[in-house]
């Protein structure tokens, strides 16, 4: 590239903190980092034209879990990790609304209902309803958990759909604009189709190499979740997510967020429209990938379960298909921690992103 005086001088120098991602994670480490330190030059590298990873394919859902996949989660975590990783959902999903507010992010606390289409997996949440809302009864003082009727017309489902009434949804772009924007006022310099390839810890700086340029900063903070391999960063692995949007439907009934197969599925309304993805559990290593493409097996299932389930009975067109590269592990628990005396990363936000995004960014730059 060829820079200018100016451009070095302007943008690329004497950075004081560098953040690789400028999606919900590394938007809000910048924010609390200008917080922390008002006179410091702050930098964020992004390799997309826009946020790269799900920031802005995500589907909107502001919430912490399913009733069946928070008993799922009970299977390879303890009570009290289940209790934690719900608490830093809603404290996440707190910290967003009061960093945003609800207009910016138009937030909408329609509630969340699961459909069932295996028998045993409703009876097992019929069991188990009480024990979990007494877990979570230290967070929200109230009954999370109940059951319905379904009213939505579904077919090829159990007819109780259990309800979460503290479920929400938000439209994603106006999100990352209000972030954006935000970023931008603080005077928080945001360069796009910037590509980290490697970096070098000195004793009190890190050299970074990108696609275009080499800087130095006095500290690096690595926000790019399902990337986050792809910068040395080990127990992250990509997880892609497919995603459909219908056009409009004339007189649709459906609203809330929706979740089927220990979440797995998800589907909401938006603009008149049905939102709907997931499908990953069909091909769990092929959808480990960093690449943005779509398959065949997962959005033909996509349509069906439209088609017979969730609209049976109304004429729908899709609109759009997308993907979006989520950060996942072994366990939930994000990764955030220091990989080197300058160098920092937040991870492995698990799929919650919306959820946990602001709150992985604060504990991110509170990390230096």
């Amino acid at each position: 590239m060829n820079l200018s005086y100016w451009e070095i001088k302007s943008w690329l120098s004497n950075t004081d903190f560098t953040i690789v991602g400028s999606g919900i994670v590394g938007l809000n480490c910048a924010l609390r980092l200008r917080e922390r330190f008002p006179k410091a030059k702050i930098l964020v590298l992004e390799k997309g034209i826009l946020p790269q990873g799900a920031s802005t394919k995500n589907a909107g859902f502001a919430c912490f879990g399913s009733l069946s996949e928070i008993l799922s989660d009970l299977q390879s975590h303890s009570e009290e990790e289940v209790f934690q990783l719900v608490k830093k959902r809603v404290d996440g999903l707190s910290l967003l609304r009061k960093t945003l507010g609800d207009k910016m992010i138009d937030f909408q606390q329609l509630g969340g209902y699961e459909l069932f289409s295996d028998a045993d997996l409703l009876e097992r949440c019929l069991d188990n309803k009480d024990f979990i809302n007494t877990l979570l009864n230290p967070l929200f003082k109230k009954e999370v958990f109940s059951f319905k009727e379904n009213p939505f017309g579904f077919h090829n489902c159990e007819n109780s759909l259990a309800f979460n009434a503290f479920e929400g949804q938000i439209d994603t772009g106006k999100m990352m604009q209000a972030l954006l924007s935000k970023a931008q006022q603080k005077n928080i310099h945001i360069l796009n189709s910037i590509t980290v390839e490697s970096f070098l810890e000195d004793v009190n700086s890190v050299k970074i190499k990108t696609n275009h340029f080499e800087i130095t900063t006095k500290a690096l903070c690595i926000a790019t979740n399902g990337f986050a391999s792809q910068l040395g960063i080990p127990r992250v692995k990509p997880a892609r997510a497919q995603v459909l949007i219908t056009k409009p439907i004339k007189g649709l009934l459906i609203k809330g967020t929706f979740h089927m197969e220990e979440g797995y599925y998800y589907f909401r309304n938006i603009d008149d429209r049905i939102l709907f993805g997931g499908g990953r559990n069909l091909d769990f290593k092929g959808e480990e990938t960093t690449e943005f493409n779509h398959t065949k097996m997962i959005q033909d299932q996509l349509g069906m379960l439209l088609k017979s389930t969730i609209l049976p009975n109304t004429p729908f067109e899709i609109d759009y298909r997308w993907t979006g590269i989520m950060g996942v592990g072994e366990q939930k628990k994000p990764v955030v921690k220091s990989i080197g005396n300058n160098i920092h990363c937040g991870v492995r936000l698990g799929g919650m992103g919306v959820a946990i995004g602001s709150l992985i960014g604060k504990e991110l730059a509170d990390l230096l």
